[in-house]
């Protein structure tokens, strides 16, 4: 390795700790707040309702606004979109820490620091994935930042009841601003690569429109924990005129209905869009991509599940046993350690299985750990009940929450990380919130002692990770690392000159590990190898490409392809100009490379 590879690797390393401070203080964030609902409450004059709606607007705004905000970042530039939203976010923090009522604690708390999170979370993901190209590196760094964000999940009602019991509510907002303020800091040695080709212009009416959408639809899931999802258990009123009787079907199909009108309207915006060749929000074609919509899938499920988890779990040990919020917390340490050690294990499990092994085992753990809970928990049954099932949950949700990031982002190629990131931070948003609403909703639904509430949620909780394992069976064996990176995400590094061949004739092998079944995600890199031979027709024939050809791109060794009879005949018979590129970088459109006239 030469020295400015070994600065270029050290540079990119030094950049993790700061991205993975940030995913822990906005995870953090999420859920420290409901350990001091009360505490709030009582100091600004105000109701529990009131904290409580200060909580559910956090979410709704970060949720609205993180594609508009992922789509900030090819147009501010990846590190001044992160450091923007650290000083949104910083500056909401401060203000709610010397909030003297509910309005400015709604205005620091709930919409400047959603503003913020949806600003800074998606140049996390986007970062790792330029800066370590082969996914063995980007699984380890995934890991680091995906066990951040578990840790700030899972630990932000302990430190968050620490903080209230010892000092204050006000102190827990300080700690998140001195912790930005040192993030802002450190952002300096991130490392940004130069994105190639002009800066899109801002779909400002796919931006209303998808915040719209997203706004409605998690308005309405939260509602279920008043509501219920089906029959409604109260009157739904406004402005003092009841709209929906109690036992009628509940408002909260009235908003995701209204939710999800827009997103129709936002859907045909796109294609109406696209049909006249104008930047757009999001392009229709991350959606045309099989492998990264199961993996997609697969994310909502995890940080449903594990939202859920945690929030049964507190309910119970706070309702049935009496345990206080650092008690509570406290109890929910084997989860944390589950996901810190499979996250920091994630390098070493990516070099010894394929990513879509460790998402099935990581539901298969999942569900071993909710059947563990069910089996051995009763009331007052002491805290070593709980540690076995707690301890698997939290392994099998860290070993997939890792791989699954790694397959979604690793689909596309950089020009769409922006796009995917803000997408895929969504969908995890509404799994959070959709998890605590639907726990809630069934611990108040099913009546104690007879209906079991607890166990009833931990049930269906348990089919929906079944649900999350047939997700991960679907997706298939081998996918393009289209990101970059020799070896696809499902297999290992092509090793034979004759399944290149085969690749390059259309055939089921290809350079990379690709596929024919990832066929229908290769539309976005056609686009982007069209534009980048036109804009640059003379370098077709550069040795980059034929070094690609034998082996040596990305990453790849020469001694991982065939023999050197085998490599003349190949190089020979190789098809040059755009082509070549696209046989090159691995794709696959579902029928025979086009051929240059």
């Amino acid at each position: 390795m030469t020295k400015a590879e070994s600065r270029a690797g050290a540079s990119a390393r030094n950049m993790i700790f700061p991205l993975a401070l940030a995913q822990f203080i906005a995870s953090y964030a999420a859920t420290s707040m409901n350990v001091a609902i009360g505490s709030i409450a009582k100091d600004l004059g105000t109701t529990v309702s009131g904290v409580q709606t200060a909580i559910t607007l956090f979410t709704l705004t970060m949720a609205a606004l993180m594609i508009p905000g992922s789509r900030l970042t090819d147009i501010w530039g990846r590190k001044r979109c992160f450091v923007a939203g650290l000083i949104v976010y910083g500056t909401g923090a401060l203000l709610a820490s010397l909030a003297p009522g509910i309005a400015v604690l709604i205005v620091g708390y709930s919409l400047l620091e959603g503003i913020g999170s949806a600003l800074m979370i998606p140049p996390i993901y986007i970062l790792v994935t330029v800066a370590f190209p082969d996914i063995k590196s980007r699984a380890r760094y995934f890991g680091v930042v995906s066990g951040a964000g578990g840790l700030g999940a899972a630990a932000g009602p302990l430190i968050g009841g620490l903080i209230t019991s010892a000092i204050s509510w006000r102190a827990a907002f300080g700690l998140q601003v001195l912790v930005v303020a040192w993030i802002t800091v450190l952002a300096r040695r991130i490392s940004d690569p130069a994105r190639s080709g002009r800066r899109p212009r801002f779909d400002a009416t796919g931006a209303v429109l998808s915040a719209a959408g997203l706004f409605f639809v998690v308005l309405g899931v939260l509602q279920s924990r008043t509501y219920g999802f089906f029959a409604s258990r109260q009157d739904f009123s406004v402005g003092g005129t009841v709209v929906i009787p109690k036992g009628w079907i509940s408002p909260v199909w009235l908003f995701v209905g209204v939710g999800a009108l827009f997103l129709l309207w936002f859907f045909l915006h796109l294609r109406s869009a696209e049909g006249k060749r104008r930047d757009v929000l999001l392009p229709l074609r991350l959606f045309r991509n099989r492998v990264a919509n199961l993996a997609l899938g697969t994310q909502v499920i995890q940080w449903l599940v594990l939202q859920a988890t945690f929030f049964v779990t507190s309910v119970y040990l706070q309702e049935v046993d009496g345990y206080n919020a650092v008690k509570t917390g406290l109890l929910l340490t084997p989860a944390t350690i589950g996901i810190l050690a499979a996250s920091a294990a994630a390098d070493r499990l990516a070099k010894r299985r394929s990513q879509r092994s460790l998402i099935i085992v990581g539901f298969f753990l999942t569900v071993v750990g909710t059947a563990l809970l069910l089996g051995l928990v009763r009331a007052h049954s002491g805290i070593l009940s709980w540690i076995p099932g707690l301890l698997f949950t939290g392994i099998g949700v860290g070993i997939m929450l890792t791989s699954s990031v790694n397959v979604v982002q690793s689909s596309f190629p950089d020009t769409d990380q922006g796009d995917i990131s803000g997408l895929s931070r969504s969908l995890s948003n509404l799994g959070s919130s959709f998890g605590t609403a639907l726990a809630g909703s069934i611990l108040v639904a099913v009546k104690l002692p007879a209906g079991k509430p607890y166990a009833v949620a931990l049930t269906v909780l348990g089919v929906i990770t079944l649900i999350g394992l047939v997700l991960a069976v679907l997706i298939p064996s081998e996918q393009p690392d289209v990101a970059g990176g020799g070896g696809g995400l499902g297999g290992p590094v092509v090793r034979s000159a004759g399944r290149l061949a085969r690749g390059a004739r259309g055939g089921p092998g290809c350079l990379g590990g690709v596929q024919r079944s990832a066929a229908p995600g290769s539309d976005a890199l056609d686009f982007d190898l069209q534009r980048e031979a036109q804009e640059r027709p003379d370098q077709d024939d550069q040795p980059e490409d034929q070094d690609v050809i034998q082996g040596r791109g990305h990453g790849n060794r020469p001694d991982q392809v065939g023999g050197d009879e085998d490599l003349q005949a190949e190089q020979e018979r190789a098809p040059e100009g755009p082509a070549q590129r696209r046989v090159a970088l691995g794709r696959q459109p579902g029928a025979a490379p086009r051929r240059d006239r």
